[in-house]
């Protein structure tokens, strides 16, 4: 089990540091992932933009990649942010819904993949920095696929939903940051605590321990 618990400032500055490492290569990823995927299904858009790279000057948004992350890590243990959007034309895609919610589901499925490989790692050296990896990027995972926009798994859900509700679904797309606010809101309240139960959960069946 990690324990934050530091009066020592280098601690501090070592723990802030190594955190935000860690978050841009777990966004990097995620954000690289939409990115692969979608020009396997035909839509080379974001990757003439460059986003098919782990470089996190490509995707890091300075608000939603570092500061709120940061200061929801620090103040609640929950883990929240967002990367610049990976750009994608569905109208390249062979199946433009199904195709769509692929590459949304890349994202997190990417996530759950280095979950899995760290914790791996951890069977053989058990260390928190590791502990820490395989959490945040459980944490991200499990967030991004609740389907509320703008999260990825809005966008699943999307793809396969019959097309009439799906229409009907998408109509408050763009109403996603303000829908997003009202749901963090309740979120954090109500719904944190199944996340952190599943999320203890998963890190038991893969690492032997909880966050």
């Amino acid at each position: 089990m990690v324990d934050f618990n530091t009066s020592n400032p280098a601690s501090i500055f070592i723990l802030v540091l190594f955190f935000l490492l860690i978050i841009s290569l777990v966004i990097s990823v995620h954000e690289a992932s939409h990115a692969y995927v979608a020009n396997r299904l035909g839509d080379p858009t974001a990757r003439l933009l460059g986003r098919i790279t782990l470089n996190p000057a490509a995707h890091i948004d300075p608000i939603g990649t570092i500061i709120v992350p940061l200061l929801l890590f620090i103040f609640s243990g929950m883990v929240f942010g967002w990367a610049k959007p990976t750009p994608i034309n569905p109208l390249n895609f062979n199946n433009p819904r199904r195709d769509s919610a692929i590459v949304a589901f890349a994202g997190p499925a990417s996530n759950f993949v280095l979950a899995i490989v760290f914790s791996i790692v951890y069977r053989i050296i058990a260390i928190d920095i590791i502990l820490i990896i395989v959490s945040i990027n459980l944490l991200l995972g499990l967030f991004n696929l609740i389907p509320v926009p703008p999260l990825d798994g809005y966008k699943v859900l999307l793809g396969f939903l019959p097309k009439n509700l799906a229409i009907r679904l998408a109509e408050i797309e763009s109403y996603g940051p303000i829908v997003l606010i009202i749901f963090l809101f309740i979120f954090i309240q109500i719904f944190f605590p199944i996340i952190r139960a599943i999320l203890n959960i998963l890190l038991t069946l893969l690492t032997g321990t909880t966050f």
